[in-house]
């Protein structure tokens, strides 16, 4: 099924939300990840981090006409919660490296099947550098991957990245607009398909091998 960049974005983001539990202090990379703030039930009390230096972001500025007086990573104008913290960023990387992250959401350019991220550069390309994506996947308790499943038709999640790597072995759930894959120790686990896609439509978008279980099998025959 086609689907608009908008579509798959919002997808994403609210499947990412439901990883999320109260309590959880959470960072958010930029692009999709940042729209998970976005749909986080009334219920549930997740703090989000933002390594520029912020504790308790709330969702995005819906103001747009007004200079922005907060924004995240990625430069978005978004909004504080009450009691929202403002720091430098050697209160930022300690939080991030001291493990007190439970989980961060980032953006991806490939992923493969030992957990391998790369989402930093792409050759011959010019890129600022690498942020805090380096620190991030090290730091947080659990990174999950929030990206589209293929990029103008190249698959992204592979046997072995091409790209040069962020992190090694450090990536635990990845979510697309197509499914939901856990990184475990004997491979990747596919654990959810989006209704609106068939197994079929997964493994033609996708390179590495898969471990498929036996309920999906039985929707495919």
């Amino acid at each position: 099924m086609e689907l608009s960049k908008e579509q798959k974005r919002e997808i994403i983001a609210r499947r990412v939300a439901q990883e999320l539990h109260d309590g959880d202090v959470v960072t958010l990379g930029i692009g999709i990840p940042t729209e998970v703030a976005n749909y986080i039930p009334h219920n549930v009390n997740v703090i989000f981090q933002s390594e520029n230096g912020i504790i308790g972001v709330g969702h995005k500025d819906l103001n747009p006409n007004d200079p922005p007086s907060i924004t995240n990573a990625g430069g978005v104008p978004v909004t504080a919660k009450s009691g929202a913290c403002f720091f430098d960023s050697q209160i930022s990387f300690s939080m991030i490296r001291g493990g007190h992250i439970n989980a961060t959401v980032l953006g991806a350019l490939q992923v493969d099947q030992e957990g391998n991220l790369a989402n930093w550069m792409v050759p011959e390309v010019f890129v600022p550098g690498m942020g805090g994506a380096m620190d991030l996947v090290v730091g947080a308790q659990k990174v999950i991957i929030a990206m589209e499943h293929t990029n103008k038709g190249e698959k992204r999640i592979l046997k072995k990245c091409t790209l040069p790597l962020t992190a090694a072995h450090e990536v635990d759930l990845i979510v697309t607009e197509m499914c939901v894959i856990e990184v475990t120790s004997e491979g990747l686990l596919l654990k959810e398909i989006n209704p609106l896609f068939s197994l079929d439509d997964v493994l033609d978008a996708t390179e590495a091998d898969l471990i498929i279980p036996d309920v999906f099998m039985q929707k495919a025959v």
